[in-house]
């Protein structure tokens, strides 16, 4: 596909695609889920997907793609500078992931179309967004257990959920990317994270495209 080049182009992009975002369940229990990464070394790149399989997190496949920017840095704009050479990648696997973990935001963003849309909607496969820090909302604290959530909230509207994986540490912030519900997303998030702060998948795929780079 032709990808945009000004910062008014890439919000047309946003505008357009958004309108098929899907906050719905849809498709069996995931079987394999692959953690998607990019890491910057000034303009060069590294992309990375690694699959693990959903019951015991082992990996079965990998891709790694460097590269360089296309895109400027523009907040709300990031998935331009990350999603043509994590296409690449995902393209490059030799299985099918079930479901698409991403790190950054699905519709927990200004115009509801944060990365984990944007790739959920060009490759059609369930999408969940995983972020360290919050982009948008406001929220509670959610409590210290593992499990205990909090509404993200933007504009009166429910965008994702505060997430506590392990008791006591940093929250994540969880949203829809596409083909998933909230409550899926934030139950997804919890089985993928069994011991450490971060899903397994997000710490495989960063590991990997900062060895690659």
């Amino acid at each position: 596909m032709n990808w945009p080049t000004t910062a008014a182009e890439a919000i047309a992009v946003q505008e357009e695609l958004r309108e098929q975002v899907d906050r719905s369940d849809h498709g069996r229990a995931p079987r394999f889920v692959a953690g998607l990464d990019v890491q910057y070394d000034g303009d060069r790149l590294a992309a990375a997907v690694v699959v693990l399989e959903w019951a015991t997190l082992a990996e079965v496949d990998r891709a790694v793609v460097p590269g360089t920017t296309k895109f400027p840095y523009v907040p709300g704009l990031f998935a331009f500078r990350e999603v043509p050479a994590l296409l690449d990648a995902l393209e490059q696997l030799t299985s099918t992931p079930d479901l698409l973990v991403c790190d950054g935001q699905g519709v927990a963003h200004p115009r509801r179309f944060g990365l984990a849309s944007h790739v959920g909607v060009l490759t059609g496969i369930p999408a969940i967004g995983v972020a360290k820090t919050a982009f948008v909302g406001t929220h509670a604290d959610p409590a210290s257990a593992r499990g205990s959530t909090a509404e993200l909230v933007l504009d009166g509207e429910v965008v994702g959920a505060v997430v506590r994986t392990q008791d006591g540490v940093k929250p994540l912030y969880v949203s829809v990317g596409h083909r998933v519900s909230l409550p899926t997303a934030i139950s997804h998030t919890l089985h993928l994270s069994p011991r450490y702060r971060l899903p397994e998948t997000t710490r495989a795929a960063d590991r990997l495209c900062r060895d690659a780079l």
